[in-house]
């Protein structure tokens, strides 16, 4: 099977107008992933499927990521000039806030080719609003009820997926519990077999006994 950077180079030359690109990782695994652009993601995943090389034709796995806002460092160089006349460089430490967002990453195997995998990545704008990607269903039958899931669990929303609705949690729930910023509801006292740290939990709405007469 091609590297990962030979079938990025062959998506750019296929996709002039994508952005795409190689994402490495510095982990023991270095299993490499493609990053790729929302707005061809489904054109990609259709070309990465029906490639008479690559032919991926499985998705084993989809699931979602979620990355917050942070803080990056930034440290501006200037060159001042002295009374003396000297000049000398002064640098400046600041900060710079990077909005988070989230991403959906799909594990492509070959059945035909018995090769794989293949992952690949698509990034939402933001975390809020616009947290919408392409589903890749279409492409891939198994994406289905794991691309509910992601909706479910950290809130993307698919555009094109044929059933998109929340497969574990209820239909009023407001928030996305596998997102890095989610607060736990207080809501132990309805736990019917509390143990452990929930039943810690569930102490909290205990009704206090009365003390006996005369006790402090």
């Amino acid at each position: 099977m091609e590297t990962t950077a030979q079938i990025v180079d062959r998506l750019k030359a296929r996709f002039p107008g994508a952005s795409i690109a190689l994402v490495p990782n510095p982990s023991p695994a270095a299993q490499e992933s493609i990053l790729v652009d929302a707005a061809h993601g489904a054109e990609i995943a259709a070309f990465l499927r029906d490639d008479a090389t690559l032919a991926l034709d499985y998705c084993s796995n989809a699931t979602g990521v979620d990355w917050l806002d942070r803080e990056v460092p930034v440290v501006t160089k200037e060159t001042v000039k002295a009374e003396d006349g000297t000049e000398k460089v002064v640098e400046t430490k600041s900060t710079r806030k990077e909005p988070g967002y989230l991403e959906a990453v799909y594990h492509l195997f070959s059945m035909r080719r018995k090769h794989g995998p293949v992952v690949l990545r698509m990034r939402t704008a933001d975390r809020d609003a616009n947290a919408v990607l392409p589903s890749l269903t279409p492409v891939w039958r198994s994406c289905e009820f794991q691309e509910r899931e992601i909706f479910d669990l950290y809130g993307i929303t698919f555009t094109d997926h044929p059933d998109l609705r929340r497969i574990l949690m209820w239909d009023e729930l407001q928030t996305h519990p596998m997102r890095k910023d989610y607060v736990e509801p207080d809501d132990f006292e309805w736990e019917p077999t509390p143990h452990d740290e929930v039943l810690v939990k569930a102490k909290a709405h205990y009704p206090v006994a009365p003390s006996p007469e005369g006790q402090p």
